[in-house]
């Protein structure tokens, strides 16, 4: 194992913490509610990014490689924005509790969306434009065989909590 590889881990790691920080913080500032709603604008995104008709001519004034990749990236952000505000918008406002109530059940929560944001990253969204390959959190969200499972453990963390 050389030094680049630990770098290039240490990289990934940091990224999979500060995306599970991100998720936390969120449902501590703004209860178990509005984390249950990013989740669900998450898969609404996905649909959408999936399906959406016109990607090519969305990114045709791209040029390179890793501009149509963060592109993409951009894409995903807006539509999930645009999702987790139409999740709030029609869901319930229904837990009204303290911050630190109930912890374990954000941490889960927290847990379920970046499941979600890394099997995105890893199997749909361009994110290996910027990451180096090969590395034991890619071996763990990127295989094909494990899409599904990823995909479904964040509706059975929605469902047990």
């Amino acid at each position: 194992m050389d030094w680049g590889y630990v770098f290039t881990f240490l990289y990934e790691f940091a990224y999979f913490i500060a995306v599970f920080l991100v998720f936390f913080l969120f449902s501590l500032l703004k209860g178990r509610q509005a984390i249950m709603n990013v989740i669900i604008g998450l898969y609404f995104a996905l649909l959408i990014s999936l399906e959406f008709p016109n990607y090519e001519f969305l990114l045709s004034g791209l040029e390179s490689s890793q501009s149509i990749a963060a592109g993409q990236l951009g894409f995903f952000f807006l539509v999930t924005l645009l999702t987790t505000a139409l999740c709030f918008r029609i869901m319930p406002d229904e837990f009204k509790e303290k911050r630190f109530e109930s912890i374990g059940k954000k941490l889960l929560l927290a847990f379920g969306a970046t499941a979600l944001v890394m099997t995105f990253s890893f199997n749909v969204l361009p994110v290996t434009e910027f990451l180096v390959p090969g590395t034991p959190i890619q071996s763990l969200f990127a295989p094909e065989v494990y899409y599904f499972w990823w995909l479904l453990l964040p509706l059975v963390i929605l469902y047990v909590v």
